[in-house]
């Protein structure tokens, strides 16, 4: 959506809230200081951080007072992609800002986490408890070997004990990588088998959905099959004794004498250390294991949570998530900006869709995060979260996982508050951020992300190369980022990583997805431009069909796929999921096609519409059609995707029977 298509924001921050934002502040001082632009505000701050990246990077270091244990020698030695070189010489520690708040004896009580479950219960944890167990358990890692550079594994749900485990790995200066334990064993051996941990966190269950879900024999296989482990480690979320050669949760967090005197003890660590390993999807292979370092990860967290989402110490934050998901790696990092970080661990609607919001409530949160199925799925239920709900301390609902639609925009607007600044972010596991979204002083424009973010030099490119300005383009950033990728785990050349990211465009960063830039700065995604649709020479982006066919209240999902024929031509299917108690009559099929040629064009209309038993997903919720495409192409369905990567395999079958039975 361009400005002439929409030229009235949905939200405008009024004056007062420019003026506070941290963002505007810190603007007002870096002009000061490092020679920002004092006036013209977020589209000149924007231009500036991207010229003079170095002088922006060290703003950011010194506005969020990082603390360098030894000082850089620049900011950027070698700024070429891949392989920029970010404060060479630095050493530091992420878990030691993270817990930074604990010193300040005013603060010291106030909750750091708040933990809530399906009871909807909030627990507190304060920062000095946070701190003492982070500490108590960093002693144990190193009692049991744990150095510097080892990995750590974690098999949790979204639970404070992860959170902990996760900062006494980082203080040790060893490496964190986490699954959820919904993953199967299969999921999980995918992605912990590359990086070989030695100690393993784990949990003997987990409640989702009013149920209980036992994981002992799942975490007796990972035990076996993980050769490197020395230690594994039991919480008893289900109430169950640790197995035989684990150690019990409560043991290694009791802390000694020893441990306990003092503030705890955190390696100082090259700016480029590996601080944790995320994994992507992995649908057609093993997941990519993308390591990003602790200084990269810190500096790009405090920009974008204190100064894009402005979050301090008086807020709370809270986003839906699982530990398999990068959203949770960001939401841990609320803690760098002294806030209060809010974990609920369960099922997004239970016992009814509207349980998120009664979360918020409850614990008070002041940036809602969740997922733009979760916003959508509310519309469709009727769910009144304002009517329902004390929601008056959420300054800021944020979505991501996929685009919001515009209905999503106009049903939060209407629904929790007119005064609301909705954020739609889209970014990346690869860099564990944002490459556009929030900016608490920009208008929001409905089906758009406000801006690119600072430090980010974001274009959108044609297949020439060249930048364009309200067309559909390929994602690009033309500039490094702190917290891209140092490297992928066992990729000793770099091929890989330059394969995914570098291949299209030598030395520019190209992450896979379809976007406009409009000409008033702000962002529109598409979808994916590895399975976007070309029909008679003109790209399509699915996220628009999906947004137009899934307002109909009979349509519960959709999936469209776009096929080049051998004989040269292109079928262009939608499968459709749908609601209980409809039927996909003639009448229904009118009205699908209609809703798509009246809202999108004609050349969006599909071929066919046919009728599937569900969408299939991967493990972080991710419509899946890159492999869906394969298996109308005549791939095997071994072949054309990780069995380990689907939340249902079941569904795929039903796409490789369709590509046999069309074959016949």
């Amino acid at each position: 959506m361009t400005s002439a298509a929409n030229p009235a924001p949905l939200w405008q921050p009024d004056p007062d809230r420019i003026a506070g934002a941290r963002i505007t502040r810190f603007q007002a001082w870096a002009a000061e200081r490092h020679g920002a632009p004092a006036e013209g505000g977020y589209a000149a701050l924007h231009r500036w951080s991207v010229d003079e990246l170095e002088t922006f990077w060290q703003a950011v270091a010194d506005w969020f007072d990082v603390r360098f244990s030894t000082p850089y020698e620049r900011v950027l030695g070698d700024r070429s992609m891949p392989g920029a070189q970010w404060f060479p010489g630095a050493t530091l520690n992420y878990a030691e800002h993270a817990l930074r708040t604990a010193e300040d004896p005013a603060r010291a009580d106030d909750a750091a986490l708040l933990y809530v479950d399906e009871t909807h219960e909030p627990t507190a944890i304060s920062w000095t408890e946070l701190r003492r167990q982070v500490g108590a358990l960093a002693a144990e890692l190193r009692a049991l070997g744990v150095r510097p550079g080892d990995r750590v594994s974690g098999y949790l749900p979204n639970i404070p004990q992860a959170v902990t485990a996760l900062l006494a790995t980082a203080a040790v200066g060893a490496v964190w990588t986490s699954c959820a334990p919904d993953f199967g064993a299969r999921s999980v051996l995918d992605r912990f088998q590359q990086v070989e941990p030695v100690v393993l966190f784990t949990v003997d269950g987990y409640r989702y959905g009013g149920k209980q879900h036992d994981r002992t024999e799942t975490v007796a296989e990972l035990r076996r099959e993980l050769p490197t482990l020395r230690a594994v480690v039991h919480i008893p979320l289900l109430g169950t004794e640790a197995p035989e050669g684990a150690l019990d949760w409560s043991a290694v967090t009791a802390g000694t004498a020893s441990s306990n005197e003092g503030p705890p003890v955190f390696e100082q660590v090259p700016f480029d250390h590996p601080l944790w390993v995320l994994y992507s999807s992995g649908t057609t292979g093993l997941p990519k294991a993308i390591v990003q370092s602790q200084g990269g990860i810190l500096l790009e967290h405090f920009k974008q949570l204190g100064l894009h989402c402005d979050l301090g110490p008086e807020d709370r934050f809270f986003w839906y998530t699982s530990t398999g998901w990068m959203m949770w790696n960001f939401l841990v990092s609320g803690l760098l900006t002294g806030t209060t970080v809010v974990l609920y661990d369960g099922s997004p609607g239970h016992p009814d869709t509207g349980a998120q919001w009664r979360i918020a409530e409850r614990t008070r949160a002041t940036l809602f995060g969740t997922s733009a199925a979760y916003v959508m799925a509310c519309r469709k239920a009727d769910v009144h979260p304002a009517r329902d709900h004390d929601l008056s301390r959420v300054k800021c609902v944020a979505t991501t996982g996929s685009p919001l639609p515009p209905d999503g925009f106009r049903w939060l607007h209407d629904e929790v508050a007119e005064d609301l600044w909705i954020a739609s972010v889209s970014g990346g596991t690869d860099v564990c951020s944002c490459f556009a979204g929030a900016v608490p002083t920009l208008p929001v424009h409905i089906g758009e992300l406000q801006a690119a973010c600072l430090g980010t030099d974001l274009q959108s490119w044609d297949p020439h190369g060249k930048p364009v300005i309200g067309e559909v383009g390929e994602l690009v950033v033309t500039n490094p980022m702190p917290s891209m990728p140092i490297r992928f785990w066992n990729d000793p050349d770099g091929s890989r990583y330059r394969d995914s990211y570098f291949e299209m465009f030598p030395g520019v960063w190209r992450h896979g997805d379809w976007i406009t830039i409009t000409d008033h700065g702000s962002v529109v995604i598409h979808g994916r431009s590895d399975s976007t649709l070309n029909r008679q020479g003109v790209r399509m982006g699915s996220a628009d069909i999906y947004e137009a066919v899934e307002r109909l209240p009979e349509i519960k999902e959709s999936l469209v796929i776009g096929l080049e024929e051998p004989d040269g031509g292109y079928w262009m299917p939608l499968f459709v999921h749908l609601a209980d108690g409809a039927a996909l009559d003639d009448d229904l099929r009118s009205r699908i096609k209609r809703t798509i040629r009246e809202q999108l064009s004609p050349r969006h209309v599909p071929d066919e519409i046919i009728e599937v038993p569900g969408v299939p997903h991967t493990l972080t919720g991710k419509r899946i059609e890159v492999p869906v495409k394969r298996l109308l192409q005549g791939t095997a369905l071994a072949k054309a995707v990780n069995p380990g990567s689907v939340d249902n395999l079941e569904l795929l079958r039903f796409y490789e029977e369709l590509a046999r039975t069309r074959k016949q």
